[in-house]
C-alpha cells in the first residue's frame, strides 16, 4: 500500500503525518519552535531550526509505523506563509528569515505603493508589512550588504523543501502571499519584482500546489532512510493547505482556520480582488482555483498568552473552567492585537487591551473576553469580505482553537452562521499537504481526492445571542477607533 507523509512548517511547530492510499492517519507528531523578538515589531526564526524540527518529526513517523513509513512514495508541504528566507549563490541563508507576524517594514509598503500604483490588483491585496516584497526593501534599506549577496528568496515551506531536493520551486498559493505574483495569470509581475529591486533570477520556479516539484535528493533520501524516487509535491501556503484539508476546493466553500493566526476563507473559481477593504485575494493551491480570505495575525495565539498570564498550563482545563463560570463582568472587552493586526486595520502597531476592569473581575472573566476578543476580529473579517460581496451561511472550522465547543459555540453566535467541526479539523493544514501530496504521485482527481471529512458536529447559531453580541460588537469597533491615536509610534 502506498503512503503519503504531509509536512506543515508553522510558526510555533513543524507538523507532520502519516496517510494511507485511503487518507487514514497512521501517525503523527509536532516538534516546537523557537521564535526570535530581538526588536519591537521583528519576528523571525532560524530556518535551521525548521529542518532539524522536521527531521526529528520524520524519525518519530518512522519509529511509529516504519512499514507504513517505507512505504512512502510522495511528500506534501504546507507552511507559515510571507516568510523571507534569503540565500548567497553558496546556498547559505544570509539572515534570520522574517516571518509573516513581523512588522517592521511599514514605510516600505508605502514606497511600493508608490512604485506599482495598481499593486492591488495584481497582488490581490495592498502591500502590508507582513508580506515578502517590503520586507526585500526594509533589508535592501537597512541591511545593503546581505541584500546585495541574495541569489534566492525562498518562502519557509519552500526552504524545506530545498533541503528535501535541491531545487528553488515554490508553488502558486504560497507564492500569492508575496506580492511578486501576478494573481490572475499565475506567475511572477515582472513589474512588482523588479519594484522591489530584486534580479528576476533570484524568484524560484513556480508549479501548481498539486503538481510534482521534484523528488528527493540522494543526500536527503539517505539521512531520511527514504527512497530517492519519493516525489515532492509543489504544496501550499497554510491557508490554502488547510482548505486542501477540509474539502474547501470549489466556488463558494468557506472555513476559519484559528490556529496562531486567523483566517476567514472563502473558495472562488475566478479572481475578484478587493483590495479596498483589505481582503487578500489569493490564487488557491489547485489549478484554475482562487480564495478571498480575510486574515487575522491574532487567533488562538491570543488564547495561549492569556493562559500563561492567568499561570495555568493547562488551556482545555481552563477553558472548562471559563464554561462552568458564569460571566460577572459583561461588559469586559479585550483587543486582540498583540501582534497588531491586518484585517480590516492594516496596523502593525496596534496592541492587546483589556477595557472595563472592575473589582468584581475574575480569571474566568477574563480569559471570556479574550474569547470573545478573537471572534470579534473574525466578525470585522467578516463584514470586510461582506463588501467584497461575499457572505457564506455555512463555514467549517480548523485548528487547534476549533477544539473547544465553547470557542466555536461563540463563533457560530458572533457570526451568525453555521459551523461545522469535520473529522480531524485540527489536523488542518498538514492533512491537506499529504492530499496534495496524492495528487502529485497519482494524478487522481480533485473531486476523488479533496472530499470533505466526515462531519462531527454541527453548531447553529442562537439569534438571540447574535443580536446581544452584534452591540459588543460595535463597542469592541468604538473602543480601537478611539485607542487607534495612542498605538501610533513616537
Amino acid at each position: 500500500m502506498a503512503c503519503y507523509i504531509g509536512i506543515d512548517i508553522g510558526t510555533s511547530a513543524v507538523k507532520a503525518l502519516l496517510i494511507d492510499e485511503n487518507q487514514f492517519v497512521l501517525a503523527e507528531t509536532d516538534v516546537a519552535l523557537p521564535i526570535s523578538r530581538p526588536h519591537p515589531l521583528w519576528s523571525e526564526q532560524d530556518p535551521e531550526d525548521w529542518w532539524q524540527a522536521t527531521e526529528k518529526a520524520l524519525r518519530t513517523l518512522k519509529d511509529a509505523a516504519p512499514a507504513a513509513y517505507a512505504a512512502t512514495v510522495a511528500i506534501g508541504l504546507s507552511g507559515q506563509m510571507h516568510g523571507a528566507v534569503l540565500m548567497d549563490k553558496a546556498d547559505r541563508v544570509l539572515r534570520p528569515a522574517i516571518l509573516w507576524n513581523d512588522g517592521r517594514s511599514h514605510a516600505e509598503c508605502t514606497a511600493l505603493e508608490h512604485r506599482v500604483p495598481d499593486l492591488g490588483q495584481i497582488a490581490g491585496v495592498p502591500a502590508m508589512p507582513g508580506f515578502t516584497a517590503p520586507k526585500l526593501l526594509w533589508v535592501a534599506r537597512h541591511e545593503p550588504e546581505t541584500f546585495a549577496e541574495i541569489a534566492h528568496v525562498l518562502l519557509p515551506k519552500d526552504y524545506v523543501r530545498f533541503r528535501l531536493t535541491g531545487a528553488y520551486v515554490s508553488e502558486m498559493s504560497d507564492a500569492a502571499g508575496t506580492l511578486w505574483l501576478d494573481e490572475a495569470e499565475r506567475r511572477w509581475s515582472p513589474e512588482i519584482v523588479a519594484a522591489t529591486g530584486l534580479d528576476p533570477a533570484v524568484m524560484p520556479r513556480l508549479v501548481e500546489g498539486s503538481d510534482a516539484a521534484g523528488t528527493l535528493s540522494a543526500k536527503a533520501a539517505a539521512a531520511l532512510g527514504l527512497d530517492a524516487k519519493v516525489i515532492v509535491a509543489g504544496g501550499a501556503g497554510d491557508a490554502a493547505a488547510g482548505g486542501i484539508g477540509i474539502g474547501a476546493v470549489d466556488e463558494g466553500d468557506a472555513f476559519i482556520s484559528l490556529g496562531t493566526s486567523g483566517q476567514y476563507f472563502v473558495v472562488n473559481e475566478t479572481y475578484r480582488p478587493y483590495p479596498a477593504a483589505y481582503v487578500h485575494t489569493f490564487a488557491h493551491a489547485l489549478p484554475g482555483r482562487w480564495f478571498q480570505m480575510a486574515a487575522m495575525l491574532n487567533g488562538a495565539s491570543a488564547l495561549a498568552w492569556a493562559a500563561q498570564l492567568v499561570g495555568e498550563a493547562d488551556i482545555g482545563k481552563l477553558l472548562a473552567r471559563v464554561e462552568a463560570t458564569p460571566a460577572k463582568n459583561s461588559e469586559l472587552l479585550f483587543l486582540p492585537y498583540l501582534a497588531g493586526e491586518r484585517t480590516p486595520h492594516n496596523d502593525p502597531y496596534a496592541r492587546g487591551v483589556f477595557f472595563g476592569l472592575d473589582p468584581a473581575t475574575e480569571t474566568t472573566d477574563l480569559i471570556r473576553a479574550v474569547l470573545e476578543g478573537v471572534a470579534f476580529s473574525f466578525a470585522d473579517a467578516q463584514s470586510a469580505l461582506a463588501t467584497a460581496g461575499t457572505r457564506p451561511k455555512r463555514m467549517g472550522a480548523i485548528g487547534g482553537g476549533a477544539k473547544s465547543p465553547l470557542w466555536m459555540k461563540m463563533f457560530a453566535d458572533v457570526l451568525g452562521v453555521q459551523i461545522v467541526l469535520h473529522e480531524g479539523g485540527a489536523k488542518g493544514p498538514a492533512f491537506g499537504a499529504a492530499r496534495l501530496a496524492i495528487l502529485a504521485a497519482t494524478g487522481q482527481s480533485t473531486a476523488a481526492v479533496c472530499t470533505a471529512p466526515p462531519i462531527n458536529a454541527t453548531i447553529d447559531p442562537d439569534p438571540a445571542a447574535t443580536t446581544r453580541y452584534a452591540e459588543k460588537i460595535e463597542r469592541f469597533r468604538r473602543l480601537y477607533k478611539v485607542l487607534k491615536p495612542e498605538f501610533a509610534p513616537r
